[in-house]
């Protein structure tokens, strides 16, 4: 399709509806060519969705905002449950704040460089699509970065498959095999999937946001007003907090207190998912810099704050064990609408990459028609059972976190990032002044990050699982034996 084609669309999109008008002001660093294509590729997009009756290209910025804030926090609140009191007590106060604020620092700096790229290249749907452009063009770069990209999805929903079995197991007393509350768990996350665009997904994700954020306040008071946590006993003592790592911890401990972390701020792999739904993708940075700020203060404050009443000895995987048996129980029910929404989350991700290749250039992708459903929720169903699967394979929370956060953070976290810069600026421009040049050597300095994070990070996480089994810190695979807290 030609330019003057695609400016006739965009004319015809500008004239018939206000509220889907996408007008850019190119940045000046922008190209004449790459302009051109911000101008009139979004508009396109949104003018051939317009007579049908499923629009993906309908998400606003508030709505954006939501998704990130539902993403960003609930699911660090989520995950902290393990590295929110684990990640303070093993290395200490004072380092634990830090390090929460560097890879916040580094995901917003990325994230940033990210949609950058994504202006460039408005025809990208997805972080498979940037790695192909990363890998110049190559088909091989595309498909190592969709397997990528589909392990690291379900592996986050095992993750909620494991988080929604524990909860059960609490608030039920284990009433039931855990092996049933994880396929009940998979089973409702299944059905929360099932709407084909973000942006329905964006209203619920404003109510799960105000759900974890009740849960997060009653955590703070509930873990404040109680004598003392739960399993306290006159021989432990009072809470002992300390400001630095206990002498002697290992590296296999600190690592893995640093995965925890970046895996708690690490999100960018759905950005680029997300940015390909927005009416206006130039907006993106709002919701992108609220949700980064809003995370970090949670986590750190929430973090600290537990960490000051329970102290080193009362640690706990979740954090919400630490507090008596009704409070606990009383937190976790303000939880469960985020445990099933960002699961749903990120299979629906998934099962859009996959169905739009399965539907590139069909009325399928556009309609409600029976084949279409009929693939999107096999599909769902497919994601479901594997993410199901792995939730038995590794049925311990903290160990899971680290090994995800090894195999994907290190490459969805630093690395392809680091890469879109270098696309962005070229080795002419890289060096041009004190400002881009220190710019430069950051950018290799994350992937020097990203790969070491892979690979030592993945030895440290392979070995604390081997240990787990040798110690029976934890229950067999498919076993009935409860995870509740």
């Amino acid at each position: 399709m030609t330019i003057d084609e695609l400016k006739k669309i965009e004319d015809q999109t500008s004239s018939q509806d206000g509220e889907d008008v996408v007008e850019y002001k190119p940045d000046k660093e922008d190209s004449e060519e790459v302009a051109v294509s911000s101008i009139y590729s979004v508009g396109a997009q949104i003018a051939q969705e317009r007579d049908h009756p499923i629009r993906y290209r309908s998400c606003s910025w508030q709505k954006t905002t939501a998704l990130l804030m539902s993403e960003y926090i609930c699911l660090a609140i989520l995950s902290f449950p393990h590295n929110g009191i684990s990640t303070f007590s093993i290395l200490g106060m004072a380092p634990a704040v830090i390090v929460t604020i560097a890879v916040a620092a580094s995901v917003q700096y990325t994230s940033y460089i990210l949609w950058r790229f994504c202006l460039k290249h408005p025809e990208v749907r997805d972080v498979c699509d940037i790695g192909r452009i990363i890998f110049g063009g190559s088909d091989r770069g595309y498909n190592f970065t969709a397997v990528m990209f589909i392990l690291n999805n379900t592996f986050i929903q095992g993750f909620h498959c494991l988080v929604g079995a524990k909860l059960l197991n609490t608030l039920t007393n284990a009433s039931q095999c855990t092996i049933l509350f994880s396929f009940i768990s998979a089973l409702i996350c299944f059905l929360v999937s099932l709407p084909r665009t973000l942006n329905f997904l964006g209203g619920l994700g404003t109510f799960s946001a105000l759900m974890m954020s009740v849960a997060i306040l009653l955590a703070l008071v509930f873990s404040g007003i109680q004598l003392h946590p739960e399993g306290f006993t006159p021989d432990l003592g009072d809470a002992i907090v300390r400001a630095w790592p206990v002498p002697g911890t290992s590296f296999v401990l600190g690592m893995g207190a640093f995965l925890n972390i970046t895996f708690t701020f690490v999100g960018q792999i759905t950005l680029p998912s997300i940015i390909a739904e927005m009416k206006e993708p130039r907006q993106f940075l709002k919701p992108l810099t609220l949700s980064t700020i809003a995370g970090t203060v949670v986590y750190t404050l929430t973090g600290a704050i537990m960490y000051h009443f329970v102290g080193n000895q009362y640690m706990t995987a979740p954090a919400l064990a630490s507090l008596l048996p009704l409070y606990k129980k009383i937190t976790f029910c303000f939880a469960i609408p985020t445990i099933f929404y960002l699961g749903a989350l990120y299979c629906s991700v998934t099962t859009r990459f996959i169905f739009f290749r399965i539907y590139a250039h069909s009325k399928h992708r556009y309609t409600n028609t029976l084949q279409a459903w009929f693939t999107w929720g096999g599909i769902m169903a497919i994601s479901w059972t594997l993410a199901f699967l792995i939730a038995e394979m590794i049925p311990f929370f903290s160990d899971m976190l680290s090994l995800m956060s090894a195999l994907f953070d290190g490459w969805f976290g630093f690395i392809y990032w680091a890469l879109c810069y270098l696309i962005l600026y070229p080795p002419s421009e890289r060096w041009k002044g004190y400002q881009r040049s220190a710019e430069t050597v950051l950018n290799y300095f994350l992937v020097a990050v990203g790969s070491f994070m892979t690979v030592a990070g993945t030895y440290v996480s392979i070995q604390s699982i081997i240990n787990s089994y040798k110690t029976s810190t934890v229950g067999g695979v498919f076993s009935c034996v409860s995870n509740g807290v």
